[in-house]
């Protein structure tokens, strides 16, 4: 049976990360599963789940060896859960601990799991590297031979380019556009300001700064490898250092984008358990929020939209669905990629024929108040491990929301692939 007798209300009841790290850095020894594992740990050291069986538990990476072809359910049987716990690898780019937690989300409120949790990973200081498309055609040649003598012929056709070693790329396939790039032709397409982005990333800094200070993340992150904080995070910067910092991606002669309003490339975990209220409240763990929609779309990026434009559509049919305004929310946890995609995403909900010409509407979804975006620092302050971003932010916006005593908060994350995955979280 799909779907219970009735749907359940989806409860936050907290998250766990260890700190980001730049990448080549504190973590450059740590693979996938050791910091997955050591997330998975802090949960569950947290909430007293030792030996407990969840109902399922969802994560993934997006920079992934093929080691780590079972990757969550690995760091499951290490977590401390019981064994009898089951776990599933998904991936979808930036927005990948987000979704799986929408699908964590979906399955507790049909009914068919009480709880679960949902997470992401990711290192760029262990990639997958391997051998070239040449070299590999040799050896699966050389594998398909039934005599000695096929199995070494192709050896013989064996070149020093043949040694050249394959790594991830870091550009879109159907464009060869790297998102640095693909986003800095969105800052000119929505004149986007080199001093606006600046102020957004200073402004990021300064809060999760102040956040740290005020102990909002202690019991958030858990300690790894001798970092108990973000390192990306800069106490000391300030606009005129920002302003000093040359173009990253340079596109047509001139840019806008620099290292400063960027996000950096970062190691990291993160991990939120939810679960129906029966089940929490009856092993006495707390009710955060509740997560209450979720949405994802994707765009034409290679003719028609920005690659990074996606939350831009999915938010207002999450809107719909739940049937509100953009100005009904408390709080706004917006993915700071870019800072550019940050600020073009709200210039589109602003533009009258964006709204009309892209989303259909009658009048443009409007604007938001900047004093509740990303009040605790975002994506630019603390790094953007790729699939660990979305959970970092759903637990950090249930904690919000938990000490103002209630409310709305909205999440949107951009992803590779033109993708875009949103959330609507809630407490009353």
């Amino acid at each position: 049976m799909l779907v219970g007798q009735y749907v359940r209300r989806v409860v936050i009841v907290g998250g766990a990360r260890i700190p980001f790290a730049r990448s080549m850095g504190a973590y450059a020894e740590c693979s996938n599963q050791d910091m997955l594992t050591a997330t998975f740990r802090g949960v569950v050291g947290r909430y007293g789940l030792s030996g407990e069986r969840l109902g399922d538990v969802g994560a993934g990476a997006v920079l992934k060896h093929p080691r780590d072809f079972n990757l969550v359910r690995e760091s499951v049987l290490s977590s401390g859960l019981s064994p009898e716990s089951p776990a599933f690898d998904l991936q979808r780019a930036c927005g990948t601990s987000l979704e799986t937690a929408i699908i964590i989300g979906m399955k507790i409120a049909l009914g068919q799991i009480d709880s679960g949790m949902a997470g992401g990973v990711d290192t760029a200081s262990d990639p997958p590297i391997g051998v070239g498309e040449g070299l590999r055609k040799i050896l699966l040649t050389s594998s398909r031979g039934r005599t000695a003598n096929e199995r070494l012929k192709p050896w013989l056709g064996l070149r020093p380019r043949h040694l050249k070693p394959s790594v991830p790329g870091v550009s879109e396939p159907r464009t060869g556009l790297s998102m640095g790039q693909s986003c800095e032709l969105m800052a000119k397409r929505w004149q986007v300001t080199r001093d606006a982005q600046d102020q957004l990333a200073f402004e990021s800094h300064r809060r999760a700064a102040a956040a740290y200070d005020e102990g909002f993340f202690t019991d958030l992150i858990v300690e790894f490898e001798g970092l108990r904080e973000d390192n990306n995070l800069r106490r000391d910067t300030s606009l005129d250092r920002l302003a000093k910092l040359k173009p990253a991606f340079p596109m047509e002669g001139s840019g806008t984008l620099t290292a400063g309003n960027s996000t950096p490339m970062t190691d990291g975990a993160s991990a939120v358990l939810l679960a129906s209220e029966d089940w929490a409240r009856a092993r006495g763990l707390p009710v955060l929020a509740y997560l209450t929609f979720g949405k994802a779309a994707a765009v034409d990026f290679v003719k028609h939209e920005g690659l990074l434009m996606a939350p831009a559509y999915a938010v207002p049919r999450m809107l719909q669905d739940a049937g509100i305004g953009l100005q009904d929310f408390d709080l706004y946890e917006i993915h700071e990629a870019f800072a550019a995609q940050v600020l073009c995403t709200l210039k589109a909900w602003e533009s009258p024929e964006f709204c009309r010409e892209r989303l259909g509407l009658a009048e443009p979804l409007g604007s938001i108040d900047r004093a509740r975006l990303n009040v605790k620092g975002g994506s630019l302050a603390m790094g953007h491990p790729f699939a660990a971003t979305g959970a970092r932010i759903l637990a950090t916006l249930a904690k919000l929301l938990d000490q103002r005593g209630g409310g709305r908060g909205l999440i949107s994350v951009c992803t590779a692939g033109g993708m875009g995955v949103t959330a609507i979280v809630e407490k009353n």
